[in-house]
């Protein structure tokens, strides 16, 4: 009689990896061929993620949740790229690489309160002069009879917290008709007065209300200033490096742009149509700049791993990158009787209005929105949250230990389509976490 040869843990996992890229079967459970994980399959998180791919209200999608135990649920199905490209090539699988944008601004959160941990930053006191913007900043309170911008000095300096919580008065003209009326002025300004005002004023004053905008971006900045490195060294080295996070970054490789996702457009019928994949950059002498606010890539497994740490209290796999007392603030409200997250669209083909969870309180801690009740069959009061604008979304819940990530590329931002099948997926985790 023959020997029988078992396949290895390797080989099992390498077999389910390569059904599930073709949409056949959802890759799940184990990761991390280390941790502890959950191999109980899931079928109505499956049929309805199957589901949305097949109706295109996602093109392709990367599901994975995980709690203390480990990876709870992973679902990879549909395509990087509708009607386009070998299957081979355009099926979606676990390690696509996506196109993330603002949440970068979580990283960029957790690396500048490293810097506070440090003593090198203050939440409250002075920043460093990086930019006249931030370190001479004025307000704009309106326009005179002839259109003109009637700018102030603020009522406060701008600290850190300001920024981290976006408080600062600093907006996207994205979501602020008043900014894009100042740009407008400015160009209709005579050419002599053109120089003497600045191109971002602060819409409010610090500490006054809550506006989404560029502060990460300045944070950004300031933690280059601080740290003396380019951002991308000094996430690399203090974050991406130290968790693992092998795919995360802002110059994606040759073989990393082989496994990219395509961006698709929402189309007034409702199908989705794929856009150009952007070109490869050119070679340049000078080092790129980027930004703390975005421009970022990443895939659904890192960027899981960088909520898990912060769900453990800042350490993950004996790797501790914040203290368990900074991630405690990160998770408070710090914006006071402020109301966050309600946004209006200035441009309906790049965003839809963002209400994401309509009549229900929310506030911003240090990287994240938070819901201050809880959500039906879903998330618990007092659970973190942000999103990229191509439609990727992230949340954690530290009652309930789970965190999860969701990526499709999908505009405009807050498709309706696409934050359905992202609910059916969250409510489909919490049903899972309750039976299993």
């Amino acid at each position: 009689m023959g020997i029988i040869r078992r396949p290895n843990r390797r080989q099992i996992l390498k077999t389910t990896m390569a059904l599930a890229a073709t949409g056949a079967l959802p890759a799940r459970a184990g990761a991390l061929p280390h941790e502890p994980s959950r191999t109980a399959a899931f079928p109505h998180i499956d049929a309805s993620l199957r589901s949305a791919v097949g109706a295109q209200e996602v093109p392709g999608v990367v599901a994975i949740a995980a709690t203390e135990n480990g990876i709870l649920y992973e679902g990879v199905f549909g395509s990087r790229r509708l009607s386009g490209g070998p299957a081979k090539d355009a099926a979606m699988t676990r390690d696509t690489v996506f196109r993330i944008a603002s949440m970068v601004k979580l990283i960029t959160s957790v690396a500048a309160l490293r810097l506070v941990e440090e003593g090198k930053l203050s939440l409250d006191g002075p920043l460093p002069e990086i930019d006249p913007a931030v370190a001479d900043p004025q307000v704009l309170d309106g326009f005179d009879a002839k259109g003109a911008p009637l700018l102030r000095p603020p009522k406060r300096p701008i600290a850190l917290r300001h920024l981290l919580t976006h408080t600062s008065g600093f907006t996207y003209r994205l979501w602020d008709a008043e900014a894009i009326k100042y740009i407008n002025a400015i160009e209709k300004a005579p050419a002599a007065e053109r120089p003497k005002l600045p191109r971002t004023p602060l819409m409010f004053d610090p500490g006054e209300r809550w506006q989404y905008g560029t502060s990460i971006d300045w944070v950004g900045r300031i933690v280059e200033s601080i740290s003396g490195e380019p951002l991308e060294t000094h996430f690399k080295k203090h974050v991406f490096e130290p968790l693992g996070m092998k795919d995360t970054t802002f110059e994606i490789t040759a073989a990393q742009r082989t496994r990219e996702a395509s961006g698709h457009h929402r189309q007034p019928d409702g199908s989705l149509k794929p856009e150009p994949m952007e070109p490869a950059p050119k070679p340049q002498a000078a080092p790129r700049h980027h930004s703390g606010g975005g421009g970022i890539y990443s895939t659904a497994p890192d960027y899981l791993t960088l909520i898990r740490m912060l769900m453990h209290g800042g350490s993950f796999e004996g790797v501790r990158i914040l203290r368990p007392e900074t991630v405690a603030l990160m998770g408070q409200n710090q914006i006071g009787p402020v109301e966050a997250g309600i946004l209006k669209t200035t441009a309906p083909r790049v965003s839809n209005d963002v209400d994401f969870f309509h009549g229900i309180s929310l506030k911003w801690g240090f990287g994240h929105m938070i819901n201050m009740q809880p959500l039906p069959d879903a998330r618990s009061a007092g659970s973190m949250t942000w999103a990229g604008l191509f439609n990727t979304y992230y949340w954690i819940d530290p009652k309930r230990r789970v965190a999860a990530v969701f990526m499709t590329q999908v505009l405009p931002f807050a498709d309706e389509r696409a934050l359905r099948v992202y609910r059916q997926f969250e409510r489909g985790i919490y049903a899972a976490v309750k039976t299993g």
